[in-house]
């Protein structure tokens, strides 16, 4: 079985989707589109914009999302799914690519969820540390032991985890998981604790958004960040996407469950390879596939 994966904030690089643009009608219809919902010419950033220009969060999550829906829609009839999952932002392209949301909902909750989010960001002093060579159980204990707010919030492979939280708390459970073992324990060039309590803020604002928002049943299971799990009902579909910003993105669990479930073949849409790599390191024996030029 072939699952889809949706990559997330940060796999985001200059000159993103210029050549689905010049090369696909149906492209460049959506993308003119998107620049109409949103009010400002992201294509223009996308394709032409800096690094550090694509790295403004109300840019760089439309543009993630618009660069993996589009390619979905460009592959037509191949465009096959039998199950879907995407990590953190992914979320919501791989529920668009899956019929669950329309592209207008889903592309207008994304831009919604950045600034959302970036006023969380902006509340309050916060980051994330992405650590390194140890088990997960070590990291989760560490956070709870930790005064003030820090949590595992990304469980990427075995071996890498990112935790989210208050600056200072971030940087206590480093110096301990460093003293503990770690390989690594680097802080992230991030604006701010995603998925972890610290985005409650976001979280409610965005959740009257998505309440109010038509989703119906995919086209095929969708497997969600907070509890790994295949979903197909629209209610639960909602109520876990809801959950999201403050709740865990299990990416290792999702994998293996994907696999469980029939997946043989992950084939990620969207900018950059992260996923592929992180595929690979859950289980070796995948077969990895990519879409990086137009199908002929």
């Amino acid at each position: 079985m072939n699952a889809y994966v949706f990559p997330g904030q940060g796999a985001q690089y200059p000159g993103m989707g210029k050549d689905l643009y010049e090369n696909s009608n149906i492209a460049r219809e959506l993308f003119d589109k998107a620049n109409k919902i949103l009010g400002f010419n992201i294509t223009q950033i996308m394709f032409e914009g800096t690094a550090d220009e694509l790295k403004q969060t109300n840019v760089t999550q439309p543009a993630i999302f618009l660069h993996s829906v589009i390619l979905s829609k460009v592959l037509g009839d191949k465009f096959q799914p039998q199950m879907t999952a995407g990590h953190s932002l992914g979320e919501f392209s791989a529920l668009v690519a899956a019929g669950a949301l329309s592209f207008d909902d889903g592309l207008k909750l994304v831009a919604q969820r950045a600034a959302a989010m970036q006023k969380a960001c902006e509340a309050e002093a916060s980051t994330m540390a992405a650590i390194v060579g140890l088990d997960d159980e070590v990291v989760e204990q560490v956070c709870n032991e930790v005064d003030g707010i820090v949590v595992a919030a990304n469980y990427n492979c075995p071996g890498q985890l990112v935790i989210s939280g208050a600056v200072e708390a971030v940087n206590k459970a480093c110096e301990t998981l460093m003293a503990k073992g770690a390989k690594r324990a680097l802080v992230l060039p991030v604006g701010g604790a995603f998925h972890s309590p610290l985005m409650e803020p976001a979280r409610e604002e965005l959740a009257a958004a998505i309440e109010a928002t038509h989703i119906q049943k995919p086209i095929c299971p969708v497997y969600q960040n907070v509890d790994a799990q295949a979903h197909v009902d629209p209610v639960e579909i909602k109520a876990n996407l809801i959950a999201q910003l403050t709740g865990p993105v299990r990416w290792t669990q999702t994998v293996k469950n994907m696999i469980a479930d029939g997946a043989d073949s992950f084939t990620e849409l969207g900018p950059g390879k992260v996923l592929q790599g992180l595929v690979m390191k859950v289980n070796k024996d995948v077969e990895r596939n990519g879409f990086d030029k137009l199908p002929e």
